[in-house]
């Protein structure tokens, strides 16, 4: 990636399933705490991710970055 380019948020997640031929579908957890009972809520987010050389496998944790839309619901690229 070019330095002079502007740095998109790398978010980190888990691989979970291979979702086709150079897509792996990935969740983030995250802990919210509830705005009223003050409880922590777990929240559970998936992306499908663009794996262009199919290195990514079930169970790996992976980083990836925004990119442009790559298909209806794929707008994320594999960065490691």
């Amino acid at each position: 990636m070019d330095t002079d380019k502007k740095q998109n948020k790398v978010w980190r997640g888990q691989v979970i399933a291979k979702s086709g031929d150079k897509t792996v579908k990935v969740k983030i957890e995250s802990r919210r705490t509830h705005p009223i009972y003050r409880k922590p809520v777990p929240r559970t987010k998936y992306y499908l991710v663009h794996d262009s050389e199919n290195v990514a496998v079930v169970g790996d944790v992976i980083s990836f970055v925004a990119t442009r839309p790559l298909s209806a619901r794929k707008r994320w690229r594999l960065v490691k």
